[in-house]
C-alpha cells in the first residue's frame, strides 16, 4: 500500500502521511482502558474509563487501579468482563509492594499483609470519642466501645450507629436515649432508641385503618407508630382494617400470604406470616413459649404456631425448665460475629 502511495503522492506529502500514521499509532497505544481493580486471576476488572492514558488512569493513586494498553471496541471489553473474567495484560498502577502514596479513602489506611502486599484496612478516627465504655448499636449488638462499632460500620454496615451508651438492654430501664429519641422495646424485648413522630397526616381513606394487637383501632400506620413510641413497647398490627368482634379466625380475613392465629387468652385473632424457613438452630437460641413449651428457636415456635393456628409468644429465652436470671451483666463484650442488621420498623410487624 505504501509503495502505491509513494508513486502517486508528492514526496513531502508522503513523508507527512508516514508521520501521521506513526502519531496515530502512538496515540492508540496511550489511549488504553482504566480499571478499578486487578482480580486474583491477574486480569483487570471493573472498568472505570475507556480511552484513557496510563498517566491519567494512575493519577488518583488509589490501591488496585490498573490499566490495559489495548484500545479495543466496546464489544470486546464486554466479552472480556462477562465471559473471560476481565481484561488480559493488566498493568497495576502501583508496584503492589509498598504503601507509599496509596490512598485508601476516609476511615481506612494502607497496611502490608502477611504476603507483603498492601491492603486497605478499616482505621476510623477514634481520637474524639469521650465515652470509653461499651455501646449498643442500632443492630441490637453490644460493642466493647464506640471505636469497635466504627470499625464494624466500615467493614460493611454503613447504616450502623450508636443507639445509647452501655450494653444493649432487654428493658428500657436505665436506658438513656440521646437527644429527643425515646426508648421502645420490640417483640423480642430488645430496647431501641427511636424518634417519635408526634404529628400524623390526616386520614384520607378508610383503607388506612389498622387493628392493633392491643385490640385498638388506629387511623393509619403513622398513628400506630406514634402510639408504639409513646407507650414504649411494640404494639404491632393484628390485621388491616378496623377491629371486629371476632369469635374465631373464621371471622377474620387476612391479606395475601398471611394466616390468622387465634389468641385464646385475649379472644382475638392476629394475621401472621407463615412461610418462614428456619435455619438450623443453635443451642443458645431455645425459647420458652406462652404454651409453656420449649422450642429450639423463636422461628421454630412461629412454625408450630402456624401449624396449630394458635398465637404463641416468647415468655423468656432458654428452656421452660430453666431458672431465668438477668444475664445482661454476664454477657461478654465482642466486636465480631455481628448480628444481622435489624431495622426498628420490625417492631411494627405482627
Amino acid at each position: 500500500m505504501f509503495r502505491m502511495l509513494k508513486h502517486h503522492l508528492h514526496p513531502g506529502i508522503f513523508l507527512f502521511f508516514i508521520w501521521l500514521c506513526h502519531l496515530m499509532e502512538h496515540q492508540k497505544v496511550q489511549a488504553g482502558n482504566c480499571w478499578l481493580q486487578q482480580g486474583k486471576n491477574g486480569r483487570c476488572q471493573v472498568l472505570y474509563m475507556p480511552g484513557m492514558s496510563r498517566e491519567e488512569c494512575c493519577r488518583s493513586g488509589r490501591l488496585g487501579t490498573s490499566w490495559t494498553e489495548e484500545d479495543v471496541p466496546n464489544s470486546t471489553l464486554f466479552r472480556w468482563m462477562i465471559f473471560n473474567g476481565g481484561a488480559p495484560n493488566c498493568i497495576p498502577c502501583k508496584g503492589g509492594e509498598t504503601c507509599d502514596n496509596v490512598d485508601c479513602g476516609p476511615g481506612k489506611r494502607c497496611k502490608m499483609n502477611r504476603r507483603s502486599k498492601p491492603r486497605c484496612v478499616c482505621a476510623p478516627d477514634c481520637s474524639n470519642i469521650t465515652w470509653k465504655g461499651p455501646v449498643c448499636g442500632s443492630d441490637g449488638k453490644t460493642y466493647k466501645d464506640e471505636c469497635a462499632l466504627l470499625k464494624a460500620k466500615c467493614k460493611g454496615h454503613p447504616d450502623l450507629d450508636v443507639q445509647y451508651q452501655g450494653k444493649c438492654k432487654k428493658t428500657c430501664r436505665d436506658v438513656l436515649c440521646p437527644g429527643s429519641s425515646t426508648c421502645v422495646v420490640d417483640q423480642t424485648n430488645n430496647a431501641y432508641c427511636v424518634t417519635c413522630n408526634r404529628i400524623c397526616p390526616e386520614v384520607t381513606s378508610p383503607e388506612q385503618y389498622l387493628c392493633g394487637n392491643d385490640g385498638i383501632i388506629y387511623a393509619s400506620a403513622c398513628h400506630l407508630r406514634r402510639a408504639t413510641c409513646l407507650l414504649g413497647r411494640s404494639i404491632g398490627v393484628a390485621y388491616e382494617g378496623k377491629c371486629i368482634k371476632a369469635k374465631s379466625c373464621e371471622d377474620i380475613q387476612c391479606s395475601a400470604g398471611k394466616k390468622c392465629l387465634w389468641d385464646a387468652r385475649m379472644s382475638r385473632g392476629r394475621c401472621s406470616l407463615c412461610d418462614e424457613t428456619c435455619p438450623e438452630s443453635r443451642t443458645d437460641e431455645a425459647v420458652c413459649a406462652s404454651d409453656n413449651t420449649t422450642y429450639p428457636s423463636e422461628c421454630a415456635m412461629k412454625q408450630a404456631a402456624c401449624s396449630m393456628g394458635v398465637l404463641l409468644e416468647v415468655k423468656h429465652s432458654g428452656s421452660c425448665n430453666s431458672i431465668t436470671e438477668d444475664q445482661e451483666e454476664d454477657e461478654e463484650d465482642e466486636d465480631t460475629d455481628y448480628m444481622p442488621y435489624v431495622h426498628i420498623s420490625s417492631i411494627l410487624d405482627g
